[in-house]
């Protein structure tokens, strides 16, 4: 990649000018990959960023405003909008916009599904339109109301989205019937007896089935035959007439509806038949009065397809406007390598801390709010937006740090014996440096820090935060002494005098045990706390009563 140096500096003074200074590697790279950095590369290239953004970050604010206006022309046009606008999308009316969520209930929803869902909820939002919920459960083998459940909790309810209506295509399967008919009248679809593999040979090849000249009421036989249970799954197909000529071998005579035996979660055996997604599709949009659609660019060659149906069918078409897929870097959100996973053991389950699921990443403390900026970032473009966790911890951050009181917790901890200390019972602390709120902080016969902490300041002055300095002894057993009580410029250390146990679970599913201090007991669960010197966590399970105090950690 030609002047990435150059570039990467750029984008880091842009980004670390709208951040207080600091650039954030995620946000620097995910720029760069629109630039035409490939992921392959980034091994090649990965040092050179950091040492850049290393360099931006040491510059005073001034500094950094003073050099990107020398530096601008580097940025490309898509990424010159104002911090917190989104794109615009063409022929929008105001209060005539209709967008839709279309889930396919056969998984939990990962990061990327959540800022698809929001283009369409927020479009519709800033243009006082219409967002419709439309769960595409037509596939029996794979849809089940635990993903419609969970579509309800894990996005409805964390990203706070509030449809217009909400609609199942299933319920629809007689209109779905219908237009399937008027394409068997048409002869513009046909039943095919053809053997899967056969089938698929031939549409690779670009070869007619012998079916395919079949007429009107010989086809409209076999759909009824279809329909009352004649045959059996794999034995027939309705199939679309198409161009077995085409390029895009989407059109090379797909199949629209096929028979599934396997019960529906929802309608259990009442249908034996279901469309193929290509198939209601378009005629969905329809249904819904969708006006504009919004989507990854995995659809692209579909585009064709859909619009051959509608034209032939005389449906309208909607505005569609696409955008790379969004991916987090190194991390997995196939469904079938997560179900893979878990089956195995390697993974806890869908909300395994390593996974960007949002089952997941709710359960660690990102926020709702942290999504919604996220669009602002991407934005609609072409290329795939490659994410790194850095850049949405370095969002959710700001979202989060303002309101996350704080307590002190030591690790592997070490009782000191304090020679001279001055007889405090309890102390007040402030449980967030912006407020005035306190907390007390009971000062027992014992005191406790972490082990890292002290290995890196025994013989040393360091002070116990919010309390008073002390200077360690060499080796743990060896008395530490008071010194005097002044807030001097060394190293802070946290202290835990009266505290309860808890369990942490990091980033790599790891547990990290500590000793908190008492008053966590006073959380609840789902609060986001902030650990001092360590890190945010959410607290997941606060149990008083057993003793139980157990924390999921959110990052840096």
């Amino acid at each position: 990649m030609q002047n990435l140096e150059k570039k990467a500096r750029a984008y880091a003074l842009k980004n670390a000018i709208a951040y207080n200074g600091k650039a954030n590697q995620g946000a620097v790279i995910s720029s760069l990959f629109h630039e035409g950095l490939k992921k392959e590369d980034m091994a090649k290239y990965a040092k050179t960023i950091a040492d850049v953004i290393k360099q931006v970050n040491s510059l005073s604010l001034e500094q950094q405003q003073k050099e990107l206006e020398q530096a601008e022309e580097l940025i490309s046009k898509r990424d010159t909008r104002e911090k917190g606008e989104l794109p615009r999308i063409p022929n929008v009316v105001e209060g005539k916009i209709v967008t839709r969520i279309p889930p396919e209930p056969s998984k939990y929803n990962h990061i990327g599904h959540a800022i698809s869902f929001l283009f369409n909820y927020v479009y519709s939002q800033k243009f006082k339109g219409k967002c419709v919920l439309r769960f595409e459960d037509t596939n029996p083998e794979k849809v089940s109301q635990e993903y419609v459940d969970a579509m309800k909790q894990d996005v409805l309810e964390y990203l706070d989205i509030h449809p217009t209506a909400t609609r199942f295509v299933s319920d629809d399967m007689e209109k779905l019937y219908d237009y399937a008919e008027r394409l068997i009248k048409m002869e513009k679809a046909y039943a095919c007896l053809c053997s899967q593999e056969e089938l698929q040979n031939l549409r690779h090849d670009g070869k007619e089935c012998k079916h395919r000249t079949q007429k009107a009421d010989v086809n409209m036989n076999y759909w009824k035959d279809m329909l009352s249970g004649k045959y059996k799954e794999g034995e027939i197909a309705l199939r679309l007439k198409g161009d077995m000529k085409a390029d895009n071998q989407v059109m090379r005579d797909p199949v629209i509806l096929r028979i599934v035996e396997t019960p529906h979660y929802k309608l259990k055996n009442k249908y034996r038949v279901w469309p193929m997604y290509d198939f209601y599709n378009p005629i969905e949009d329809v249904l819904c009065g969708v006006t504009h659609i919004l989507r990854s660019n995995e659809f692209e060659q579909r585009i064709e397809l859909q619009d051959y149906i509608k034209d032939l069918l005389g449906l309208p078409k909607q505005t569609i406007a696409q955008y790379g897929r969004f991916q987090v870097i190194g991390a997995t959100t196939q469904g079938r390598e997560i179900r893979e996973a878990i089956t195995s053991g390697k993974y806890i389950g869908w909300d395994d801390p390593r996974l960007v699921t949002l089952k997941a990443l709710k359960r660690r403390g990102i926020v709702k709010e942290t999504y919604y900026e996220l669009l602002t970032h991407v934005g609609i473009a072409k290329k795939s937006a490659h994410l790194d966790f850095d850049m949405i911890a370095a969002i959710n951050r700001r979202f989060i740090d303002p309101k996350a009181v704080r307590y002190s917790c030591v690790f592997n901890p070490v009782e000191l014996k304090i020679k001279d200390a001055p007889k405090i019972k309890e102390i007040q602390v402030k449980l967030h440096p912006l407020d005035e709120k306190e907390r007390k902080v009971k000062v027992g016969d014992k005191i406790f820090i972490s082990q890292e902490d002290f290995n890196e300041n025994k013989g040393k002055e360091t002070r116990l935060m919010h309390l008073y300095n002390i200077k360690l002894g060499k080796k743990a057993s060896d008395s530490s002494e008071f010194a005097e009580n002044e807030n001097k410029q060394i190293q802070k250390i946290n202290w835990v005098s009266e505290g309860v146990e808890v369990d942490i679970m990091m980033p790599d599913a790891t547990h990290q045990k500590g000793f908190a201090e008492k008053a966590i007991e006073n959380l609840k669960e789902g609060d986001i706390i902030q650990f001092e010197r360590f890190g945010f966590a959410r607290a997941d399970k606060i149990d008083k009563k057993n003793k139980k105090y157990d924390f999921w950690f959110a990052h840096k």
